[in-house]
């Protein structure tokens, strides 16, 4: 896999399938990217599980926060690791270590985070790897909401938005609700 240059059908069939993310590196902090990322990713209908050890057994955004991923002990899609590009390394050989009780389909390197050894563990261990990108902001692009604020994000579509809960204009990637 070319990690520096992803298509947008690779982004779009991934955020199309995986229903769920462990957030690891998750803030509490409304001023911190993870975040506006997990608020984001939650009111597009997708299951968020905060990793952060600091914060176990509190919240955010009224999701339980778990001190390490051996600790969440179920299936999850995507793990999107919000930590840099050393730790990244680490959190893989984790995920690797847990791959029969998380099960991921994908682990995903927020912006600026890049490990390509662990890339190529976890893609030998048939997990989809993303890195230096955001699935917020992916989201937003190739479902071309991000366009609402006249950024071009590449893609053009005639394809009318689905209306979401209260009929307001919501775009969305493949069934999403």
């Amino acid at each position: 896999m070319n990690h520096d240059n992803y298509t947008d059908r690779y982004i779009s069939d991934i955020l199309a399938d995986v229903k769920s993310f462990a957030m690891v590196g998750a803030s509490a902090n409304t001023n911190r990217p993870s975040y506006f990322a997990m608020k984001y990713m939650l009111s597009k209908g997708f299951e968020v599980i905060p990793v952060n050890p600091r914060l176990a057994g509190e919240e955010i955004l009224g999701q339980a926060v778990y001190a390490s991923l051996a600790e969440v002990n179920r299936g999850v899609d995507v793990i999107d690791i919000f930590r840099n590009s050393e730790a990244a390394g680490d959190v893989v050989q984790e995920v690797l270590s847990l791959q029969e009780t998380l099960t991921p389909k994908v682990i995903w390197m927020q912006l600026g985070v890049r490990h390509d050894e662990a890339a190529l563990a976890a893609e030998a261990a048939g997990i989809m790897v993303v890195m230096n990108r955001c699935p917020k902001i992916e989201y937003g692009r190739l479902s071309g909401e991000i366009g609402w604020a006249g950024v071009n994000t590449g893609v053009v579509s005639s394809v009318r938005p689905v209306l979401a809960a209260g009929q307001v204009q919501n775009h969305v990637i493949g069934k999403r609700r």
